[in-house]
């Protein structure tokens, strides 16, 4: 497939010139350690009876509604209530997504959006998903295909565009509550997804407002465009397009790289980010196909998954459930992985910045706390790193049912940092990094 991108400045020059730019965050990017560490596992006999007693009371008469595990760096478990019981995650449930779409993809895997055409002159939209596709995005890709395909004028013929996008089915998973789908954080996931789906609340047919705008953008410039759904290529099909001669890419819109994309997704929670990246990272766009794709990635990286129910990629989804050991492995085992820098970065960060940035500002807490927060009804989470004199923490805390769960939260992390190291432990410590 050969490359025929219009200057952007060319594509830009003849766009409104009233745009507003959009506000640019800056992009935390770490480099990748150099060598990938061995991993340890699990130690359950070596426990910290301290800190045990410590969570224990922090949880009082709601312990059955808890689920808490608390790991060291060596693996050791250290604190384990009720660890083994699988509930749903809320959006605990992005930290499995995000490290599933890291590992496979890498943290520079862009999301694209292609305007190809063909050899007979037709051209077709392929897209990725990518969150911040806007109005000027399709307005560039509006004018690349006028002028590639000759139409700007009254009497040229109209030019011929295939959208592929996934069929309305796949746009929700099915057991997202109907209510959720009327809002923003419920928007459908779709390949092209122009402002994410959502616009105050959430789009409710993307591809007529696609398809609409589009073609109101080409008459806009004089111009006339015959559009028509067709489905959606898999990257394996777009790679082997790649090698033939008789198409040509148009136009190109990136994203931002994925260590960007993975921040959208933990510390802002952003579920369409959220799922898109598992559905990429599967190449796969029905939500249950993908999700098994992810259950068994995560089997293959030697998690404990006894109870593991992968439904959606972002946590909306009340059939997810997990454990708070599968969760704290995970966190442990993407702390050795050759792009740890960038998991942690994409995380809240307590006190500081996003969903955790109001939370624990001033407390011993502040600033030393990566991690993911969760919210659904009846459901509070948190999982995360928490950084103290002794190393770090790979700290999961999962309630269904608690009636004051930010008050034990932070208990609980207030009490590892006190526990830190423990002070029952008395056998020689493992060189880190050394399996048990």
């Amino acid at each position: 497939m050969k490359t025929l991108i219009l200057p952007f400045a060319l594509l830009a020059g003849t766009l409104q010139a009233g745009a507003m730019a959009e506000e640019v965050i800056p992009l935390i990017s770490p480099p990748a350690p150099e060598t990938q560490q061995p991993l340890p596992e699990l130690q359950k006999a070596r426990s910290c009876p301290s800190l045990q007693s410590a969570v224990q009371a922090n949880l009082g008469a709601e312990t059955r509604v808890w689920s808490v595990t608390v790991l060291n760096s060596d693996g050791d478990v250290l604190t384990d209530i009720n660890g083994s019981i699988a509930r749903i995650p809320a959006s605990n449930q992005k930290l499995i997504s995000t490290a599933y779409a890291l590992d496979r993809l890498g943290p520079d895997f862009r999301l694209k959006t292609r305007l190809i055409q063909r050899s007979d002159g037709s051209m077709e939209l392929n897209g990725e998903g990518d969150p911040d596709l806007g109005i000027a995005g399709l307005q560039r890709f509006a004018l690349a295909a006028l002028r590639q395909g000759g139409s700007l004028g009254a009497t040229s013929a109209p030019v011929n565009l295939m959208v592929r996008e996934e069929p309305r089915r796949n746009w929700w998973p099915s057991d997202w509550h109907p209510a959720d789908r009327g809002y923003a954080y419920g928007a459908p996931i779709t390949r092209l997804a122009l402002t994410s789906n959502a616009v105050g609340g959430a789009v409710s047919d993307p591809y007529n407002r696609l398809q609409r705008l589009f073609q109101k953008e080409v008459q806009r410039r004089g111009g006339a465009v015959s559009i028509q759904q067709a489905k959606p290529l898999t990257m394996a099909e777009i790679s082997e397009m790649g090698d033939r001669d008789d198409t040509v890419v148009l136009h190109e819109e990136t994203s931002a790289p994925m260590h960007s994309l993975l921040s959208l997704a933990n510390t802002e929670s952003h579920n369409f980010t959220a799922e898109v990246l598992m559905r990429q990272a599967a190449d796969l766009w029905d939500v249950k196909a993908a999700s098994r794709a992810t259950e068994r990635w995560m089997w293959e990286q030697g998690l404990p998954i006894q109870g593991l129910r992968v439904a959606d990629g972002s946590g909306l989804s009340r059939n997810n459930r997990v454990t708070s050991q599968t969760i704290a492995a995970l966190l442990m085992r993407m702390d050795q992985h050759p792009y740890a820098p960038y998991y942690q970065a994409s995380m809240a960060i307590a006190g500081r910045r996003g969903t955790l940035k109001n939370l624990y500002r001033g407390t011993p807490i502040d600033g030393r706390f990566r991690g993911k927060t969760g919210t659904i009804r009846g459901v509070r989470s948190i999982s995360g790193i928490l950084q103290t004199s002794d190393g770090p923490r790979y700290v999961s805390m999962i309630s269904n049912g608690s009636v004051r769960p930010n008050t034990v939260i932070g208990q609980i992390l207030r009490s590892v940092l006190k526990f830190s190291p423990c002070p029952s432990f008395d056998a020689p410590v493992r060189p880190r990094g050394v399996l048990g």
